[in-house]
């Protein structure tokens, strides 16, 4: 995946000299225990580091103002063995700047209830340590995630694997530059936002770059890069015979496959995670870039459609929290429906731009007129995507803050549709189509989303705590009218919560 650094969690365990060196030593070599345990866990895609035990505010304050420092570091795991006062833990905890999990568990599984005493009482306290340390958190209005269980069970290490993949994609917004090449298609609303906030809220950078500049990259492209391109399309997908070598659209081909390598390019060079075009801006491009927009996205790169570049930047977000999962994650619209009685149904595509990691057997490399954007035909992959349950995901600008809005989807088989030729699936929304359609226009959600079958809502919610961003999930539990009121309420929250961390 492009640009993708693997950071570490840290894993930090608060205790006190009460107990003497002997228990202090016991803890400590629990906590390293523990974090070992999670690091060798199949769940949690981050590398775990015992960072050791805590005992006083001086250790506590220096540990979270090295995680802020550490570019290394992504979050944080706490955990209370013994009974650490919190008080002790304010001034580390309202300075750190990284995400925190707060893992509630205790070393042993089982009491051992025919030989318990005190000694085993006074070291085995997580009962009521982490609870004092829930108070401050809950206090200091900190927003962190509560795993309960014990630490070796297969839930509880999903769960923290979860929040590490909503960590890891929140490591990888902060510094994160985003490519607009041209503006976004005139008129639209909801693919305007405000870029400062974004930066200041959110931690990365969009900027808009010439497409003619783009242009000179692709026509810089060697004929010997475009012949390795062109190889590798005929080994990767079925490629239409018309653009083979020697047919009569080959050209076609060429063209898009020097697209791909000038972006590419223009992409690496600078650093970019993610990307935006529109087919109202394609100066010096002989056709809208769709082949390469697709392949690019399959190497991780976000991208959002007409300038959209909020979406982008969900959609490099979920590649991240995807990364190493076999599902598949892509840049989407709702595009039309189907609402026989009984079946109502979602056809979701976009004009070339889907990603293949969805595809639900080996694209089909073709060219066909596109009606729009005054260029030539442009090539791009088309395929049915994959059955079974996915997330459709939209980050929008109300103004006064960000709104994620998700909704669980289940994505079915349809017929044949042989005079559309893009890449498409087709899903029903939980927990009906009527309320989760009403809900996602009650809360703003956009018509560009990001569409995955690995990122779970947990994942999404878990990422918009660490952004301190409201998020909206429409599911198999959504009512309508809660749904409504819970809109109104976050309006109010948000326009008081600064207040109320004092």
């Amino acid at each position: 995946m492009k640009h993708l650094a693997t950071p570490q969690l840290w894993f930090v365990c608060g205790s006190q000299h009460l107990y003497g060196p002997e228990v202090i030593e016991q803890v400590a070599g629990h906590a390293r225990e523990i974090a070992e345990k999670l690091d060798a866990s199949a769940h949690i895609p981050l590398e775990v580091v015992s960072k050791g035990v805590l005992t006083t505010p001086d250790e506590i304050r220096r540990l979270c103002l090295d995680a802020n420092g550490d570019p290394e570091c992504a979050g944080l795991i706490l955990w209370m063995h013994t009974f650490s006062p919190s008080k002790m833990w304010i001034g580390g905890l309202s300075s750190l700047q990284k995400p925190f999990a707060h893992l509630h568990t205790q070393y042993n599984r089982e009491l051992p209830w025919d030989s318990i005493d005190m000694d085993f009482m006074n070291l085995n306290q997580s009962a009521h340590g982490d609870r004092e340390a829930g108070f401050l958190h809950t206090r200091l209005r900190l927003e962190r995630k509560v795993v309960v269980g014990h630490w070796s069970d297969e839930d509880v290490q999903q769960r923290l694997g979860a929040w590490a993949r909503a960590a890891w994609a929140w490591h990888d917004w902060q510094g994160a530059n985003f490519c607009r090449f041209g503006d976004n298609m005139r008129f639209v609303a909801v693919t305007e936002g405000d870029k400062v906030s974004a930066e200041l809220k959110l931690g990365f950078a969009v900027n808009t770059y010439a497409v003619g500049d783009l242009a000179e990259r692709i026509q810089a492209v060697s004929d010997s890069d475009t012949d390795a391109l062109i190889k590798t399309y005929l080994d990767e997908y079925d490629v239409a015979p018309e653009l083979r070598p020697g047919g009569e659209r080959h050209d076609s081909l060429r063209d898009g496959a020097r697209i791909e390598a000038g972006m590419r390019s223009f992409l690496e060079e600078g650093g970019f995670k993610g990307f935006t075009d529109t087919f109202e801006d394609l100066h010096g491009l002989a056709q809208l870039p769709g082949l390469a927009t697709q392949r690019l996205m399959a190497e991780g790169y976000g991208f959002g459609g007409e300038g959209d570049w909020k979406t982008a930047a969900l959609v490099r977000a979920m590649k991240v929290m995807a990364h190493g999962l076999p599902g598949g994650t892509s840049f989407m619209e709702d595009y039309t429906y189907h609402l026989a009685p009984g079946q109502h149904q979602v056809l979701g595509s976009h004009m070339l731009e889907v990603c293949p990691t969805i595809a639900v057997s080996k694209p089909r490399l073709e060219v066909h007129p596109l009606g729009i954007g005054g260029k030539a035909d442009p090539v791009r992959l088309v395929f049915d995507a994959k059955e079974g349950r996915a997330i459709n995901a939209s980050l929008v600008d109300m103004g006064s803050r960000f709104r994620f809005i998700v909704n669980e989807v289940e994505s079915v088989t349809h017929p044949d549709l042989p005079k559309l030729p893009v890449a498409r699936a087709v899903w029903e929304c939980l927990p009906d189509f009527k309320t989760a359609c009403a809900a996602w226009i009650y809360a703003g959600g956009a018509h560009h989303t990001g569409y995955s079958y690995d990122v779970t809502t947990e994942m999404m919610e878990d990422f918009a705590a660490m952004a301190g961003v409201e998020v909206a999930i429409i599911d198999a539990d959504t009512k309508l009218r809660d749904f409504k009121q819970s809109l109104r309420l976050s309006d109010l929250y948000y326009l008081l919560a600064q207040g109320l961390r004092a």
